[in-house]
């Protein structure tokens, strides 16, 4: 039988792996394509799952539901959230899978417990629109187009500059335990950050005070967040390469990838 993953979690956390050495229903959750959640121990850890048919195909709703069971065992334990995807092709290599990584998930477990993510969502004007509207294209190989190339270059470290000071910025503030920080620029002409802060799950509260008074301090950008979620970008950057052993299999790279902003609601606007 071919199990789905969803996430690692402590056996400890879950009572009723106590008097069970088979996999144990997760009372009242459903998972990918409606099926029973269970709980399977593995070692010290469990392993949350549900029975998968590889000739069903995931989209959208599956990496909803994907996050969806991530969320509640979060509520439980410190878990570890296998990728979108993540299939075992029957029991054994499940139980070889976490067996072989066990002392690693288990170091991992105990340098995320008690902690959360928190996501900040940063809209700020471009500081090169007015000069991207100017700059015309460069179609033929001469001055003008290497010009064009080192104007293209000083934008981007401008941009880089303002992104860099903006995340600093944001560091200073919230003073979070460890961050993952992404730019985008939109067709709009803003840039986006996209800013991930790892925070002890007690300080949530007062995360959330804190941009509440940033964010009408900082009238110049527009300000977004939401969580508390699971620890994604943190635990990803720890077991790298750690769930992408040969006992799992995955489904293609042209299947949906769910992102931790699947499960995300409405993000709380800025007061400003």
């Amino acid at each position: 039988m071919a199990w789905y993953a969803y996430c690692i979690g402590e056996k400890q956390a879950f009572p009723e792996l106590a008097r069970h050495r088979k996999p144990v229903p997760m009372e009242s959750t459903l998972g990918v394509s409606g099926n029973q959640v269970f709980l399977y121990p593995a070692c010290d850890l469990a392993v949350i799952v549900s029975e998968h048919n590889p000739a069903e195909t995931l989209n959208q709703k599956s990496g909803v539901d994907h996050a969806r069971v991530i969320a509640d065992c979060f509520q439980h334990s410190t878990v570890l959230p296998f990728r979108f995807g993540t299939v075992f092709a029957d029991d054994e290599s499940l139980r070889k899978s976490i067996r072989s990584n066990q002392r690693q998930f288990l170091g991992n477990i105990e340098k995320l417990r008690g902690k959360t993510e928190m996501h900040l969502k940063i809209f700020v004007d471009d500081c090169c629109s007015k000069e991207i509207e100017r700059q015309l294209p460069a179609e033929s190989v001469g001055r003008g187009y290497l010009t064009n190339l080192r104007e293209n270059a000083t934008r981007t470290r401008e941009r880089q500059t303002r992104a860099r000071a903006v995340s600093f910025q944001m560091h200073r503030l919230f003073l979070p335990l460890d961050e993952e920080v992404s730019c985008r620029l939109t067709e709009s002409g803003k840039m986006v950050l996209d800013i991930a802060h790892l925070i002890d799950r007690k300080y949530v509260a007062r995360y959330q005070n804190k941009f509440a008074t940033t964010s009408a301090m900082m009238r110049e950008c527009q300000m977004q967040v939401s969580g508390p979620w699971p620890p994604y970008h943190f635990v990803h950057r720890l077991t790298r390469g750690a769930h992408a052993q040969t006992a799992a299999t995955h489904i293609p790279a042209s299947a949906p990838v769910a992102k931790p902003a699947v499960l995300m609601p409405d993000a709380i606007p800025a007061l400003a």
